[in-house]
Protein backbone atom coordinates (compact mmCIF):
# COMPACT_ATOMS: atom_id res chain seq x y z
CA UNK A 1 0.00 0.00 0.00
CA UNK A 2 1.26 3.45 -0.93
CA UNK A 3 0.64 6.50 1.24
CA UNK A 4 0.90 9.97 -0.20
CA UNK A 5 3.25 12.40 1.52
CA UNK A 6 2.09 15.87 2.48
CA UNK A 7 2.65 18.64 -0.02
CA UNK A 8 5.17 20.27 2.30
CA UNK A 9 7.28 17.09 2.42
CA UNK A 10 7.01 16.54 -1.31
CA UNK A 11 8.17 20.11 -1.89
CA UNK A 12 11.61 19.46 -0.37
CA UNK A 13 14.11 19.97 -3.21
CA UNK A 14 16.03 16.94 -4.54
CA UNK A 15 19.01 15.92 -2.45
CA UNK A 16 22.04 16.88 -4.54
CA UNK A 17 24.22 14.34 -2.76
CA UNK A 18 21.91 11.42 -3.62
CA UNK A 19 23.95 10.25 -6.63
CA UNK A 20 27.18 10.47 -4.67
CA UNK A 21 25.57 8.49 -1.83
CA UNK A 22 24.75 5.73 -4.32
CA UNK A 23 28.36 5.64 -5.49
CA UNK A 24 29.64 5.51 -1.90
CA UNK A 25 27.30 2.63 -1.08
CA UNK A 26 28.38 0.69 -4.18
CA UNK A 27 32.07 1.21 -3.40
CA UNK A 28 31.63 0.02 0.18
CA UNK A 29 29.78 -3.06 -1.06
CA UNK A 30 32.85 -3.73 -3.20
CA UNK A 31 35.04 -3.29 -0.09
CA UNK A 32 36.67 -0.14 -1.45
CA UNK A 33 38.05 2.21 1.20
CA UNK A 34 36.18 5.52 0.99
CA UNK A 35 37.33 8.51 3.07
CA UNK A 36 34.75 11.17 3.81
CA UNK A 37 35.68 14.83 4.20
CA UNK A 38 32.05 15.76 3.74
CA UNK A 39 30.37 15.66 7.15
CA UNK A 40 30.97 18.14 9.98
CA UNK A 41 30.77 15.61 12.81
CA UNK A 42 33.66 15.83 15.33
CA UNK A 43 35.71 12.63 15.49
CA UNK A 44 37.18 13.26 18.96
CA UNK A 45 35.47 12.18 22.17
CA UNK A 46 33.32 14.29 24.45
CA UNK A 47 35.42 15.28 27.48
CA UNK A 48 35.45 12.83 30.42
CA UNK A 49 34.19 15.46 32.87
CA UNK A 50 31.06 15.98 30.76
CA UNK A 51 30.41 12.24 30.43
CA UNK A 52 30.92 11.67 34.16
CA UNK A 53 28.40 14.39 34.97
CA UNK A 54 25.88 12.76 32.66
CA UNK A 55 26.36 9.37 34.33
CA UNK A 56 26.01 10.88 37.80
CA UNK A 57 22.86 12.80 36.97
CA UNK A 58 21.36 9.90 35.03
CA UNK A 59 21.45 7.98 38.32
CA UNK A 60 19.36 10.66 40.00
CA UNK A 61 15.75 9.48 39.89
CA UNK A 62 14.53 13.07 39.98
CA UNK A 63 15.93 13.47 36.48
CA UNK A 64 13.81 10.60 35.16
CA UNK A 65 10.65 12.68 35.28
CA UNK A 66 9.39 14.96 32.51
CA UNK A 67 11.79 17.88 32.07
CA UNK A 68 10.48 21.41 31.64
CA UNK A 69 10.06 22.64 28.08
CA UNK A 70 11.58 25.91 29.28
CA UNK A 71 14.78 24.26 30.52
CA UNK A 72 16.49 23.42 33.77
CA UNK A 73 17.87 26.26 35.86
CA UNK A 74 21.30 24.58 36.06
CA UNK A 75 21.86 24.95 32.31
CA UNK A 76 20.18 28.33 32.04
CA UNK A 77 22.41 29.70 34.81
CA UNK A 78 25.51 28.13 33.24
CA UNK A 79 24.59 29.70 29.88
CA UNK A 80 24.33 33.12 31.53
CA UNK A 81 27.72 32.67 33.25
CA UNK A 82 29.25 31.52 29.97
CA UNK A 83 27.97 34.51 27.99
CA UNK A 84 29.22 36.89 30.65
CA UNK A 85 32.70 35.36 30.79
CA UNK A 86 33.10 34.51 27.08
CA UNK A 87 31.41 37.53 25.46
CA UNK A 88 31.01 40.05 28.29
CA UNK A 89 27.22 40.01 27.91
CA UNK A 90 24.74 40.11 30.79
CA UNK A 91 22.00 37.51 30.36
CA UNK A 92 18.91 36.95 32.51
CA UNK A 93 18.94 33.15 32.94
CA UNK A 94 15.24 32.94 33.70
CA UNK A 95 13.86 34.99 30.81
CA UNK A 96 16.60 35.18 28.15
CA UNK A 97 17.75 31.54 27.84
CA UNK A 98 15.94 28.52 26.37
CA UNK A 99 17.60 25.07 26.14
CA UNK A 100 16.97 23.22 22.86
CA UNK A 101 17.29 19.77 21.33
CA UNK A 102 20.22 21.10 19.31
CA UNK A 103 20.17 24.32 17.31
CA UNK A 104 18.68 22.56 14.29
CA UNK A 105 15.46 22.03 16.22
CA UNK A 106 15.28 25.64 17.35
CA UNK A 107 16.09 27.04 13.91
CA UNK A 108 13.38 24.91 12.29
CA UNK A 109 10.80 25.67 14.97
CA UNK A 110 11.28 29.44 15.08
CA UNK A 111 9.50 29.60 11.72
CA UNK A 112 6.37 28.03 13.20
CA UNK A 113 6.42 30.67 15.93
CA UNK A 114 6.45 33.72 13.62
CA UNK A 115 5.90 32.75 9.99
CA UNK A 116 2.43 32.55 8.48
CA UNK A 117 1.76 31.07 5.02
CA UNK A 118 3.16 33.43 2.41
CA UNK A 119 5.41 35.34 4.81
CA UNK A 120 8.97 36.14 3.78
CA UNK A 121 12.20 35.11 5.52
CA UNK A 122 15.65 36.42 4.58
CA UNK A 123 18.33 33.73 4.31
CA UNK A 124 21.97 33.82 3.20
CA UNK A 125 23.06 31.92 0.10
CA UNK A 126 24.98 29.63 0.47
CA UNK A 127 23.70 28.50 3.86
CA UNK A 128 22.80 25.67 6.20
CA UNK A 129 19.74 24.17 4.45
CA UNK A 130 17.50 24.15 7.55
CA UNK A 131 17.03 27.93 7.30
CA UNK A 132 15.14 27.35 4.05
CA UNK A 133 13.49 24.04 4.93
CA UNK A 134 12.10 25.29 8.25
CA UNK A 135 10.63 28.32 6.50
CA UNK A 136 9.10 26.18 3.79
CA UNK A 137 7.49 23.76 6.27
CA UNK A 138 5.84 26.72 8.01
CA UNK A 139 4.42 27.90 4.68
CA UNK A 140 6.79 30.81 4.22
CA UNK A 141 9.01 31.78 1.32
CA UNK A 142 12.68 32.72 1.37
CA UNK A 143 14.58 35.62 -0.12
CA UNK A 144 18.25 34.90 -0.84
CA UNK A 145 20.98 37.24 0.39
CA UNK A 146 24.04 36.42 -1.76
CA UNK A 147 27.36 35.73 -0.03
CA UNK A 148 30.30 36.36 -2.35
CA UNK A 149 34.01 36.04 -1.83
CA UNK A 150 34.49 39.58 -3.15
CA UNK A 151 32.62 40.78 -0.05
CA UNK A 152 34.28 38.27 2.30
CA UNK A 153 31.02 36.30 2.32
CA UNK A 154 29.31 39.04 4.33
CA UNK A 155 25.70 40.05 3.70
CA UNK A 156 25.47 43.36 1.84
CA UNK A 157 22.41 44.95 3.44
CA UNK A 158 22.32 47.71 0.83
CA UNK A 159 21.55 45.13 -1.87
CA UNK A 160 18.50 43.65 -0.16
CA UNK A 161 15.39 44.68 -2.04
CA UNK A 162 13.46 47.17 0.09
CA UNK A 163 10.12 45.54 -0.64
CA UNK A 164 11.53 42.23 0.55
CA UNK A 165 12.92 43.87 3.68
CA UNK A 166 9.53 45.42 4.47
CA UNK A 167 7.78 42.05 4.11
CA UNK A 168 10.35 39.96 5.99
CA UNK A 169 9.48 38.44 9.36
CA UNK A 170 12.82 36.77 10.14
CA UNK A 171 16.42 36.86 9.03
CA UNK A 172 18.73 33.85 9.43
CA UNK A 173 22.49 34.22 9.38
CA UNK A 174 25.56 32.36 10.60
CA UNK A 175 29.00 33.77 11.46
CA UNK A 176 31.52 32.21 11.46
CA UNK A 177 29.64 30.53 8.67
CA UNK A 178 28.84 27.15 7.27
CA UNK A 179 29.84 26.38 4.55
CA UNK A 180 32.07 29.39 3.82
CA UNK A 181 33.90 29.54 7.20
CA UNK A 182 33.76 33.36 7.00
CA UNK A 183 33.82 35.36 10.27
CA UNK A 184 32.46 38.83 10.91
CA UNK A 185 33.05 41.78 13.26
CA UNK A 186 30.96 43.62 15.83
CA UNK A 187 30.74 46.44 13.29
CA UNK A 188 28.95 44.08 10.89
CA UNK A 189 26.53 43.04 13.64
CA UNK A 190 25.91 46.71 14.46
CA UNK A 191 24.85 47.26 10.84
CA UNK A 192 22.65 44.18 11.10
CA UNK A 193 20.89 45.57 14.17
CA UNK A 194 20.28 48.89 12.41
CA UNK A 195 18.83 47.09 9.39
CA UNK A 196 16.63 44.79 11.49
CA UNK A 197 15.40 47.71 13.62
CA UNK A 198 14.50 49.76 10.55
CA UNK A 199 12.39 46.99 9.02
CA UNK A 200 11.22 45.31 12.26
CA UNK A 201 12.81 41.95 11.42
CA UNK A 202 13.62 39.28 14.01
CA UNK A 203 17.28 38.25 13.76
CA UNK A 204 18.12 34.57 14.27
CA UNK A 205 21.89 34.21 14.48
CA UNK A 206 23.24 30.66 14.35
CA UNK A 207 26.41 30.64 16.47
CA UNK A 208 27.38 27.02 15.88
CA UNK A 209 31.09 27.70 15.29
CA UNK A 210 31.77 30.66 17.56
CA UNK A 211 34.40 28.83 19.59
CA UNK A 212 36.43 27.21 16.84
CA UNK A 213 39.27 29.56 15.98
CA UNK A 214 43.04 29.62 15.49
CA UNK A 215 44.05 32.22 18.10
CA UNK A 216 42.82 35.25 20.03
CA UNK A 217 43.27 37.47 16.99
CA UNK A 218 40.59 35.42 15.21
CA UNK A 219 38.31 34.86 18.21
CA UNK A 220 34.71 35.36 17.02
CA UNK A 221 32.23 37.76 18.58
CA UNK A 222 28.59 37.15 19.40
CA UNK A 223 25.66 38.81 17.67
CA UNK A 224 24.67 39.94 21.17
CA UNK A 225 27.88 41.99 21.37
CA UNK A 226 26.20 44.49 19.04
CA UNK A 227 24.48 47.48 20.62
CA UNK A 228 20.73 46.98 21.10
CA UNK A 229 20.95 43.45 19.65
CA UNK A 230 18.53 42.05 22.24
CA UNK A 231 15.90 44.45 20.90
CA UNK A 232 15.80 42.66 17.56
CA UNK A 233 16.71 39.02 17.98
CA UNK A 234 18.26 35.91 19.43
CA UNK A 235 21.32 33.76 19.04
CA UNK A 236 21.44 29.98 18.87
CA UNK A 237 24.54 28.70 20.68
CA UNK A 238 25.35 25.05 19.99
CA UNK A 239 27.58 22.75 22.03
CA UNK A 240 27.78 20.24 19.18
CA UNK A 241 30.97 21.27 17.43
CA UNK A 242 32.91 23.19 20.08
CA UNK A 243 32.47 20.49 22.73
CA UNK A 244 32.23 17.36 20.52
CA UNK A 245 28.60 16.83 21.55
CA UNK A 246 26.78 16.40 18.23
CA UNK A 247 24.97 13.26 19.35
CA UNK A 248 23.88 14.78 22.66
CA UNK A 249 21.48 17.19 20.92
CA UNK A 250 21.94 20.13 23.23
CA UNK A 251 22.08 23.87 22.60
CA UNK A 252 20.23 26.96 23.72
CA UNK A 253 18.70 30.12 22.38
CA UNK A 254 19.63 33.37 24.11
CA UNK A 255 18.56 36.98 23.67
CA UNK A 256 15.26 38.84 23.26
CA UNK A 257 12.99 37.80 26.12
CA UNK A 258 9.76 38.00 24.09
CA UNK A 259 11.17 35.77 21.33
CA UNK A 260 12.52 33.33 23.93
CA UNK A 261 9.12 33.22 25.61
CA UNK A 262 7.27 32.60 22.35
CA UNK A 263 9.66 29.87 21.23
CA UNK A 264 9.25 28.26 24.66
CA UNK A 265 5.47 28.46 24.30
CA UNK A 266 5.69 26.59 20.99
CA UNK A 267 8.05 23.96 22.42
CA UNK A 268 5.79 23.35 25.42
CA UNK A 269 3.16 22.15 22.97
CA UNK A 270 5.36 19.89 20.84
CA UNK A 271 8.01 18.42 23.18
CA UNK A 272 8.80 17.90 26.83
CA UNK A 273 12.24 19.43 27.05
CA UNK A 274 15.79 18.04 27.09
CA UNK A 275 16.67 15.21 29.49
CA UNK A 276 17.79 16.96 32.68
CA UNK A 277 20.94 14.84 32.99
CA UNK A 278 22.11 16.15 29.62
CA UNK A 279 21.45 19.71 30.76
CA UNK A 280 23.59 19.13 33.86
CA UNK A 281 26.38 17.76 31.66
CA UNK A 282 26.11 20.72 29.29
CA UNK A 283 26.47 23.07 32.27
CA UNK A 284 29.78 21.39 33.12
CA UNK A 285 30.94 21.92 29.54
CA UNK A 286 30.10 25.63 29.62
CA UNK A 287 31.69 26.18 33.03
CA UNK A 288 34.94 24.62 31.75
CA UNK A 289 34.82 26.02 28.23
CA UNK A 290 38.32 27.56 28.12
CA UNK A 291 40.15 24.30 28.76
CA UNK A 292 37.88 22.18 26.56
CA UNK A 293 37.81 24.58 23.62
CA UNK A 294 41.58 25.02 23.71
CA UNK A 295 42.12 21.27 23.34
CA UNK A 296 39.78 21.12 20.35
CA UNK A 297 41.24 24.15 18.63
CA UNK A 298 44.77 22.75 18.77
CA UNK A 299 43.55 19.75 16.81
CA UNK A 300 41.64 21.76 14.21
CA UNK A 301 44.46 24.27 13.79
CA UNK A 302 46.88 21.46 13.01
CA UNK A 303 44.54 19.91 10.49
CA UNK A 304 43.64 23.24 8.90
CA UNK A 305 47.33 23.96 8.19
CA UNK A 306 47.80 20.52 6.63
CA UNK A 307 44.91 21.06 4.23
CA UNK A 308 46.09 24.55 3.34
CA UNK A 309 49.57 23.21 2.52
CA UNK A 310 48.16 20.51 0.27
CA UNK A 311 45.80 22.88 -1.53
CA UNK A 312 48.68 25.28 -2.12
CA UNK A 313 50.79 22.47 -3.61
CA UNK A 314 48.16 21.33 -6.08
CA UNK A 315 47.13 24.86 -6.93
CA UNK A 316 43.56 24.89 -5.59
CA UNK A 317 42.29 28.31 -4.55
CA UNK A 318 40.47 28.55 -1.23
CA UNK A 319 39.06 31.07 1.20
CA UNK A 320 41.59 31.46 3.99
CA UNK A 321 39.64 31.57 7.22
CA UNK A 322 40.95 30.77 10.69
CA UNK A 323 37.51 29.74 11.91
CA UNK A 324 35.14 26.75 11.85
CA UNK A 325 35.82 23.12 11.00
CA UNK A 326 35.52 23.71 7.25
CA UNK A 327 37.58 24.90 4.31
CA UNK A 328 35.75 26.45 1.35
CA UNK A 329 37.58 25.62 -1.88
CA UNK A 330 37.07 26.64 -5.51
CA UNK A 331 36.58 23.77 -7.94
CA UNK A 332 39.18 23.49 -10.70
CA UNK A 333 38.40 24.60 -14.24
CA UNK A 334 36.26 22.25 -16.27
CA UNK A 335 33.97 21.24 -13.41
CA UNK A 336 30.96 22.47 -11.55
CA UNK A 337 30.73 21.62 -7.87
CA UNK A 338 28.68 18.43 -8.26
CA UNK A 339 30.73 17.02 -11.15
CA UNK A 340 33.95 17.73 -9.28
CA UNK A 341 32.72 15.96 -6.15
CA UNK A 342 31.69 12.97 -8.26
CA UNK A 343 35.01 12.94 -10.15
CA UNK A 344 36.99 13.10 -6.92
CA UNK A 345 35.01 10.19 -5.52
CA UNK A 346 35.41 8.18 -8.72
CA UNK A 347 39.15 8.79 -9.02
CA UNK A 348 40.36 8.84 -5.41
CA UNK A 349 37.53 7.46 -3.25
CA UNK A 350 37.43 10.74 -1.30
CA UNK A 351 34.15 12.47 -0.46
CA UNK A 352 33.73 16.26 -0.34
CA UNK A 353 30.52 18.31 -0.25
CA UNK A 354 29.58 20.20 -3.45
CA UNK A 355 28.93 23.88 -2.77
CA UNK A 356 25.70 23.88 -4.75
CA UNK A 357 24.15 21.77 -1.96
CA UNK A 358 24.02 25.00 0.07
CA UNK A 359 22.47 27.27 -2.55
CA UNK A 360 23.04 28.67 -6.01
CA UNK A 361 25.80 31.01 -4.81
CA UNK A 362 27.68 27.97 -3.49
CA UNK A 363 28.20 26.82 -7.06
CA UNK A 364 31.88 26.75 -8.03
CA UNK A 365 33.05 25.65 -4.58
CA UNK A 366 33.34 22.51 -2.50
CA UNK A 367 33.64 22.07 1.26
CA UNK A 368 36.24 20.08 3.14
CA UNK A 369 35.56 19.10 6.75
CA UNK A 370 38.37 18.81 9.31
CA UNK A 371 36.49 16.31 11.48
CA UNK A 372 38.56 13.27 10.63
CA UNK A 373 41.54 11.58 12.27
CA UNK A 374 44.89 13.09 11.24
CA UNK A 375 46.14 9.91 9.58
CA UNK A 376 43.01 9.50 7.51
CA UNK A 377 43.04 13.19 6.64
CA UNK A 378 46.62 12.90 5.39
CA UNK A 379 45.71 9.84 3.34
CA UNK A 380 42.76 11.67 1.78
CA UNK A 381 45.00 14.62 0.93
CA UNK A 382 47.58 12.31 -0.65
CA UNK A 383 44.87 10.75 -2.80
CA UNK A 384 43.69 14.19 -3.93
CA UNK A 385 47.26 15.23 -4.71
CA UNK A 386 47.84 12.13 -6.85
CA UNK A 387 44.67 12.73 -8.86
CA UNK A 388 44.95 16.49 -9.36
Amino acid sequence: MLFEESNRLKSIPPYLFAEIDKIIKKKKEEHIDVISLGIGDPDTNTADAIVKELCKEASNKENHRYPSSYGHKVLKSAAARFYKKRFGINIDPENEVLPLWGSKEGIANIAYVYVNPGDLVLVPDPCYPVYKIGTMFAGGTTYAMPLTEENDFLIDFSKIDENAAKKAKLMHLNYPGNPTSAPCSVNFFDKLVDFASKYEIIVCHDNAYGDIYADDEHKPVSFLNAKNSKDVGIEFYSLSKSFNMTGWRISFAVGNDAVIKSLGKYKSNVDSGVFNAIQHAAAVALDNYEELIDLNNKIYNRRRKKVWELLDKIGFKYYKSYNTIYIWVKVPEGYDSASFAKALLDKSNVVVTPGSAYGSYGEGYFRISLTIDDCRLEEALDRMKNVF
